[in-house]
């Protein structure tokens, strides 16, 4: 009987679940500066390249400040969401993107935050597998302009990070 709970300790941590002492107070994911890092494209947005309005997206923190969900829409009425979520100990975010086109290239995206920049714009960049073998990188550059407009820029590269091609480039304005 004396194993027991040490059994029931390695199995909660083979779980990924250790269930939290009630009387230990957890801080508010606002009361930590990194989950802030992003907010400066909280909001709703039509996304321009040029004149032309490509699309629409939604950007919202939840629970409680914990994560960031994004909610896009282009001109086509194609859709995709991602997950944004910090990781206090390694001091980056990660972000998790689906479209409705999923099995497309880059309909499923997985990157983590490689870059801060002094003016508060952020870089995200990941690996995406293609079905012909293989695989390219693909980045996405977020920069605060003014207040109502932020730039976003992404780019993939099939050499490894050596040369970047940009496929999109467009800007956010803050929906009135």
């Amino acid at each position: 009987m004396r194993w027991l709970p040490l059994l029931l300790g390695l199995a909660a941590g083979a779980s990924g679940y250790w269930p939290l002492d009630a009387q230990t107070p957890v801080p508010s994911c606002n009361a930590h500066p990194g989950f802030a890092w992003l907010d400066f494209w909280l909001g709703s947005w039509d996304v321009y390249i040029q004149d032309n309005q490509v699309g629409s997206n939604e950007i919202q923190k939840i629970l409680d400040g914990c994560a960031i969900t994004e909610h896009w829409t282009d001109a086509r009425g194609r859709r995709g969401y991602s997950l944004f979520y910090f990781q206090p100990v390694r001091q980056t975010w990660k972000q998790v993107w689906v479209t409705d086109q999923a099995l497309g290239r880059g309909g499923l995206k997985e990157k983590a935050l490689i870059a801060r920049f002094p003016d508060g714009g952020v870089r995200f960049q990941g690996e995406i597998p293609v079905a012909e073998g293989g695989s390219y990188l693909d980045r996405t550059t977020l920069t605060p302009v003014t207040a109502d407009e932020v730039r976003q820029v992404i780019e993939v590269s099939t050499d490894g990070g050596a040369t970047w091609r940009v496929t999109f480039d467009a800007r956010y304005r803050r929906r009135r």
